[in-house]
């Protein structure tokens, strides 16, 4: 469970701001054409249901599209006897493909597929609220149309090009990678629903596929539950004892940190701010060698922006690592003096708001439980959510309460192999004097299964954001690549996973 409580140590970071102000222009002509703010604004769902035809020689499919506030999004196409499916469940996301193989989504697929549920849903209203940047790019010729092309920039850092005709100001067509495919849907036909301007007819370009639709029912704010938008039940299983389970994977870390300090390998970290436009303003790439000490990764900095450190550099960081042994010695000598003490004295040792097991069981609530296959092993997946019927009593807790994902649990080797989080509300600190956590601040933690007997962390992604003092925002990306995992005995530690030249008192001590 240390990954679920690295959420309330991410850094903080920012938000966009306003649009260019020709954006903002082009918007708002958008808007009144397709019905006005107000009646946009009243859209809580979405569902449109029609024929689908990839060829003209062939029997129409169906189709089915479904939106729904704040952040679901279903879409399926049936042609050819074959059936596609991809969601968004406002936690993660998922797909059926064609060979009718069902999994959850990762990686910029996931963000991909969150990013349509976010366009999706927007409708182009209080995009700046929703983290979405606007960029106008100029004018395009579409279908023989002439348009003005807009790029959208999502929070994940998925891109969209939407086309507005200018004649009519309403889209014409929209670009955008989803799931790992380019697709482009020209839309035409525009009819009026609820006082609402919905296509009836567009093409969709998938790949290598295209299909035809034609709309044969379109409703606004009709009864849409959230099981649309969940894993198919067939795909489920029912969820162990959480809590037996949790409380195993805690008592087994201290198994899982004596194998992991029989590894070393090098962690490369590529840091980017950005400004309120979206634009990198500082970027920073270090790699550095580690190993594991009492479950804690002791790194040595090597070089700094693709360039080896000096030799007087290499001597400083040396002398950091072994400062860095010293602390994390005495930190588990403390440990263990607790913990002996409570333990004569029949109490529990651990801080009662420390964000454990127990608490993310009371504030958290896990839905859609199933098992799926992650680099090649067997894992339990479900999805978490805040428990809205808990109130939090401390900090901690509130925090932990904005908090939602996809976590992958390997029952077997008793650890969380895979973790997607992210805030779904802005967390306020000191009543927000201090800081703004802001909404869609997450992160994803991926390990690997080394030599048949460890996970052994891979990839670490942070975005953050967050507003300090009510002043200053921050928005930075933060990715830790991990590889060059070699394992090793006392005798080959200090020739394996650290610098060549690092002296001896970089190696760990036993």
């Amino acid at each position: 469970m240390r990954q679920l409580r690295l959420l309330l140590l991410l850094p903080l970071l920012f938000v966009p701001d306003s649009h260019a102000q020709d954006a903002s222009k082009v918007i708002d002509q958008f808007v009144k054409a397709a019905g006005g703010r107000k009646a946009l604004s009243r859209i809580q769902n979405l569902t449109l249901d029609g024929t689908a035809q990839s060829a003209a020689d062939q029997p129409a499919g169906t189709y089915t599209f479904i939106t729904k506030l704040p952040n679901r999004y279903y879409a399926e196409w049936r042609s050819g006897g074959k059936t596609s499916i991809e969601a968004y469940n406002g936690k993660s996301a998922w797909h059926q493909s064609e060979t009718g193989e069902l999994a959850t989504l990762l990686g910029q697929d996931a963000v991909q597929i969150e990013a349509a549920s976010q366009y999706y849903n927007a409708r182009f209203l209080a995009l700046s609220k929703k983290k979405i940047a606007a960029a106008v790019k100029g004018p395009a010729t579409i279908g023989g149309h002439s348009t003005t092309e807009m790029e959208l920039t999502f929070p994940g850092g998925a891109a969209w090009q939407v086309y507005f005709d200018q004649q009519t100001h309403l889209i014409d067509a929209e670009k955008a990678t989803i799931a790992g495919i380019p697709r482009e849907i020209d839309y035409d036909d525009y009819r009026i629903v609820d006082g609402v301007k919905v296509p009836y007819k567009f093409e969709i370009h998938r790949g290598a596929q295209t299909f035809v639709v034609h709309v044969t029912r379109a409703a606004i704010n009709g009864t849409v539950g959230e099981r649309v938008f969940d894993f198919p039940i067939k795909a489920q299983v029912k969820l162990p004892d959480l809590k037996q389970l949790f409380e195993e994977i805690d008592a087994n870390q201290k198994q899982i940190d004596k194998i992991k300090e029989n590894y070393a390998g090098t962690q490369v970290e590529e840091e980017r701010e950005f400004d309120k436009n979206g634009k990198v303003t500082k970027k920073e790439v270090t790699e550095s060698t580690f190993f594991y000490l009492n479950g804690d990764e002791i790194t040595t900095l090597v070089k700094k922006d693709d360039k080896a450190l000096t030799e007087d550099e290499q001597k400083k960081e040396n002398e950091k690592t072994r400062k860095r042994i010293e602390e994390a010695q005495k930190a588990e000598k403390k440990k263990e003096e607790k913990e002996a003490k409570a333990k004569e004295q029949g109490k529990d040792s651990k801080d009662p708001d420390e964000p454990g097991v127990e608490m993310f069981l009371r504030v958290s609530q896990f839905v859609n439980p199933r098992r799926e296959r992650f680099r090649g092993q067997d894992a339990l997946v479900f999805d978490f959510e805040p428990n809205p019927e808990y109130k939090p009593r401390n900090l901690a807790e509130k925090i932990v309460k904005e908090l939602a994902g996809v976590i992958w649990i390997d029952e077997r080797a008793k650890d969380v192999v895979r973790l997607e989080a992210y805030f779904v509300g802005d967390v306020h600190l000191a009543g927000g004097l201090l800081a703004n956590v802001q909404k869609g601040t997450g992160f994803v933690f991926e390990q690997a299964y080394i030599n048949d007997e460890v996970w052994l962390p891979t990839y670490l992604e942070a975005n953050i954001g967050a507003r300090v003092l009510l002043v200053k925002g921050f928005r930075i990306n933060v990715v830790q690549r991990y590889s060059d995992y070699k394992r090793f005995n006392i005798e080959t530690l200090n020739t394996i996973g650290k610098p060549k030249d690092a002296p001896e008192t970089t190696a760990k001590p036993r």
